[in-house]
């Protein structure tokens, strides 16, 4: 069987969404002829709790090693007045409107002194301990995934080096990712970065990103990537959902809107709230829970629109409760920052079969997945959704269609791509 090494930062316990994807990957692979390995951090992600749940997934005889890594946001939490045992909030830790002084130099230092990001601080223990692993196993290919796009120039380094396959999963887009909008990142620092991106694909024999959007915003910008680059979505596991019951409200008078997973300031509705607050007016009984973290101007929208006695911040959910969570739900809320952003989320909702509620200006995606499921409506972030919530328009769900979407599907088109380098 072929070896396959995985460069992940995220691992369990860690429960960042983002962990997903390479864990059923690393799952599914060996029935497609491919064994897997996972070179990765020894410490916890300081954004992440824990889902110890997580652990079912890997396989007790799957090779895991970590290796150190230097963490800066242990500094930040002493600068900014944390105790050193808080948890840390991405919606916070890049929010605009916090003023104050030592959290606007922290903003500063990380968008121009951390390149490509936060976690540079990883390279050089991974690159020597990846070393003495790939001496010891030999593999066919590296995969990495990013963000933090600090993992692609591990595999691009160990790939030259033992002259393996490499091929980079873009999550995200590098240079210009969503959260450093309206940032401020100096020309050397925005130079330097185009110029790590450019060299990480360069070298790649192939490169994955989970939207066909992005992965032509990519080839616009890199022509060299034209013959060599794919789109696999983020999909949704199959088993995750046989293991949870997704059944309906267990009162249809209490209308609950669910939005999972960070929403931050710059994905705001304000019109949206308003018409919630609006439809309460008129004596139904709507709800809003969000799972994971909400931004502080997210809570101050609610505030302001009177909905903070309709609302429940949840917080991070273990995994197989967050899919309860969207069994209980009445409709599903989800914000794509950009024409480029599908959000993971989306896929864990097509399957969970409620009514989906999604704000993205120009969007094309984001509407073409949920048109061809028949799952629900995308509206511009100015719009209010009103459609949906006043009519209670329902939705035939193309369970064929959103079954593509398993993970288990995706995972063999990755088995393909990489027996075709």
């Amino acid at each position: 069987m072929k070896k396959v090494l995985f460069i992940t930062y995220y691992w369990p316990p860690s429960g960042k969404a983002s962990i997903h994807w390479p864990l059923k990957m690393i799952k599914y692979l060996p029935e497609f002829g491919w064994q897997p390995l996972v070179l990765t951090v020894n410490k916890e992600d300081l954004f992440s709790k824990r889902d110890e749940n997580l652990f079912k997934d890997i396989d007790k005889n799957l090779k895991v090693f970590k290796t150190n890594s230097y963490e800066p946001f242990d500094v930040y939490k002493k600068f900014t007045g944390k105790d050193k045992d808080d948890q840390l909030i991405a919606s916070e830790t890049i929010s605009k409107t916090n003023y104050n002084l030592s959290h606007k130099i922290s903003i500063w230092i990380r968008m121009n002194l951390f390149v490509p990001d936060a976690r540079a601080g990883w390279y050089f223990p991974a690159v020597k301990d990846g070393k003495k692993l790939l001496k010891e196993e030999k593999f066919e290919t590296i995969i990495s995934i990013g963000p933090p796009h600090t993992a692609h120039l591990i595999g691009m380094k160990l790939s030259k080096h033992f002259k393996t396959h490499h091929i980079p999963v873009f999550i995200d887009p590098w240079v210009d990712i969503a959260y450093y909008r309206g940032f401020k990142r100096n020309k050397l620092t925005l130079a330097f970065d185009n110029h790590l991106e450019k060299k990480v694909l360069k070298h790649a024999d192939t490169a994955i990103f989970v939207t066909n959007t992005m992965k032509d915003d990519y080839v616009k910008k890199y022509n060299f990537l034209s013959n060599k680059s794919h789109a696999l979505y983020w999909g949704f596991n199959e088993d995750d959902f046989n293991n949870n019951e997704i059944r309906k409200p267990e009162n249809n008078e209490n209308e609950i809107i669910v939005h999972a997973g960070n929403i931050f300031d710059f994905q705001n509705i304000p019109a949206f709230w308003k018409r919630v607050r609006k439809e309460i007016e008129k004596g139904r009984n709507l709800k809003i829970h969000f799972i994971g973290s909400a931004g502080p101007g997210i809570k101050e929208a609610i505030k302001n629109s009177g909905l903070e006695d309709y609302t429940k911040y949840l917080g991070f959910l273990p995994y197989n409760q967050m899919i309860e969570e969207l069994g209980r739900a009445s409709y599903l809320l989800v914000c794509a920052t950009e024409k480029r952003h599908v959000p993971g989320k989306l896929f864990e909702y097509l399957r969970a079969g409620k009514p989906i509620i999604a704000f993205g200006n120009d969007n094309e995606e984001v509407k073409k997945i949920i048109t061809e499921a028949n799952a629900g409506n995308i509206f511009n972030y100015s719009q209010d959704a009103g459609d949906i919530l006043e009519n209670k328009i329902k939705f035939n769900f193309n369970i064929a269609n959103i079954k593509k979407y398993d993970r288990k599907n995706i995972c063999r088109e990755l088995a393909s791509i990489m027996e075709t380098i």
